[in-house]
């Protein structure tokens, strides 16, 4: 029989259950069917968490933070059976694997250090349950940032536009349950430090009920790839040499832009003084 059981996460009397839905044969559908539910353990092995039979095509599973909890993936495998004589049964149907909790897209994020905004999407797979209507109907994660790794420890080099977002309780979806985003942008130091992994943190701020009170969502690995610095001169009566390499020779007397970028409030200007004779010297320097 091709059973095709699927999970999707439901809110039934406030409480987030588990759906494993199959698709009997017609016309004739079998008798029973025997549902067993499992989930990975941290060995990768699936541990059963339940087994039952119902004549109807479905079977649910509540999510109550002890025996399922977030983090948890999980797995249903269908039997169907017909009581004899003479007894028959199908092979057990696997469904994929569901995810429950919070899931982040992109799970990874490659950036370089050239000023551009990233978005990360931040997912609930399982509904939002709303205890009541005042403004703690929702699902508040912190965000922070670490360094991840790297054989001179040191500050992140990622920015965040948020230090938190907000899930809010909505109707369960094909791409999640509640959903918000962030930016992330990597950090310019103008250092040559290779490329560099942070992390980013994401922890449920006071949580209410168990099933979020002890649930760490997976960090995200966000790794910085280097950008060549640019070089510009300005040095003696003054020579300069610019971001590409042309030189030119400037003698004027006074304050003069230097540089300037196009895309951030970055400027400097310089001051020339008569040094005797035709030539001019650096004299001072501005930098915003």
């Amino acid at each position: 029989l091709a059973l095709r059981p699927v999970i999707t996460p439901e809110l039934l009397q406030g409480r987030v259950q588990l759906r494993c839905s199959f698709s009997p044969p017609s016309p004739e559908p079998p008798g029973q069917f025997r549902v067993r539910w499992s989930r990975l353990s941290s060995a990768g092995k699936r541990e059963q968490l339940h087994q039952g039979t119902t004549p109807q095509p479905f079977s649910y599973m509540e999510m109550d933070g002890s025996n399922l909890r977030l983090g948890d993936t999980v797995f249903c495998s269908v039997t169907a059976f017909r009581r004899g004589p003479p007894e028959q049964q199908s092979l057990p149907e696997d469904s994929q694997g569901f995810y429950a909790g919070i899931k982040f897209s992109p799970e990874s994020l490659e950036i370089a250090e050239d000023g551009k905004e990233h978005v990360l999407t931040v997912l609930s797979t399982v509904p939002i349950a709303c205890p009541g209507q005042d403004d703690s109907c929702k699902i508040t994660l912190q965000l922070s940032t670490e360094d991840w790794g790297s054989r001179v420890p040191g500050p992140p080099d990622i920015a965040l536009s948020a230090c938190r977002v907000a899930l809010w309780p909505g109707p369960c979806s094909g791409s999640g349950c509640a959903a918000a985003s962030v930016t992330v942008t990597a950090v310019t130091d103008f250092a040559q430090d290779g490329s560099r992994a942070s992390r980013l943190r994401a922890r449920p701020l006071a949580p209410r009920g168990r099933l979020w009170r002890d649930y760490t969502p997976r960090d995200v690995k966000v790794t910085v790839r280097d950008l060549p610095t640019g070089n510009c001169y300005s040095f003696t009566d003054p020579h300069i040499i610019t971001f590409d390499g042309w030189r030119y020779d400037s003698h004027k007397v006074g304050t003069f832009l230097l540089c300037r970028s196009d895309s951030r409030p970055f400027e400097v200007h310089v001051q020339q003084q008569d040094c005797g004779s035709t030539t001019a010297c650096n004299c001072g320097v501005a930098a915003r």
